[in-house]
């Protein structure tokens, strides 16, 4: 088999939730699958893994970690949760099989909706706009006021592998789409997601402002790191030496 998950413990997720968190645009997805199990102290309950995977483990406080992993918890007694992570981007050869993956393991565990966050790219914003689609029309109908209907585009990758197969199968997909920038990771995007998320999530707020504060420092540095590569272009050339 190309993908195969190990059970490292059971938790009862039935009429839970489960959030895809793979790369995508900004970093979007993985800000917020990992901002997610570090609020709600999530803990790894199965790995995915394949021969087509790098050969690497991800090493933190000492515990070796594989690139794939799932996180889940009951958060309370209305909302369970599971979080796919990774830290490093699915081959193109295997997008369709990781999104099966993730709907059969959803269906296994009985749980009622799969949640994918993905970035789209906008370079120049004034704020981050966010945008659904669904696979169903009972998933629609879970979408908080204020978020826009993706009506046309081209969704790619697991979030487009999910909305396509969650609707084949009838299964709950909603996918959040996040304007973020392509070149850094966008913390203001995952922040608006969180803030959809908690609208979602039934009596879960996870706070959104420690995303904003690092947002803020990332831009504030490349803000800086622009004012300077413009200072360097006004040198004249004279002055640079070979």
């Amino acid at each position: 088999m190309d993908l195969e998950i190990y059970e490292l413990k059971k938790i009862d997720l039935r009429d839970g939730i489960v959030i895809d968190g793979f790369p995508s645009v900004g970093l979007v997805s993985s800000i917020v699958a990992n901002y997610i199990i570090e609020s709600l102290n999530l803990e790894q309950i199965a790995i995915v893994d394949s021969p087509y995977f790098p050969s690497v483990a991800l090493v933190r406080n000492g515990v070796p970690l594989s690139p794939v992993r799932i996180y889940g918890g009951k958060v309370n007694d209305n909302m369970k949760i599971a979080v796919f992570v990774s830290e490093f981007q699915i081959p193109t050869s295997l997008l369709k099989s990781m999104g099966k993956l993730m709907l059969d393991w959803a269906d296994e565990q009985r749980i009622s909706t799969v949640i994918t966050p993905e970035g789209i790219i906008q370079e120049e914003r004034e704020d981050v706009n966010v945008y659904a689609v669904t696979s169903t029309d009972y998933a629609k109908k879970r979408i908080p006021k204020g978020v826009l209907e993706f009506g046309e585009g081209v969704i790619t990758g697991v979030t487009g592998v999910l909305l396509t197969e969650g609707r084949k199968r009838d299964t709950d997909v909603i996918a959040l789409l996040a304007e973020a920038h392509p070149n850094y990771p966008d913390a203001r995007a995952a922040a608006k997601i969180v803030e959809v998320l908690n609208e979602i999530m039934q009596g879960v707020k996870i706070d959104p402002k420690p995303l904003y504060e690092e947002a803020e420092k990332i831009e504030k540095n490349l803000a800086q790191i622009r004012e300077q590569a413009a200072k360097v272009k006004k040198v004249p050339k004279d002055y640079i030496y070979a």
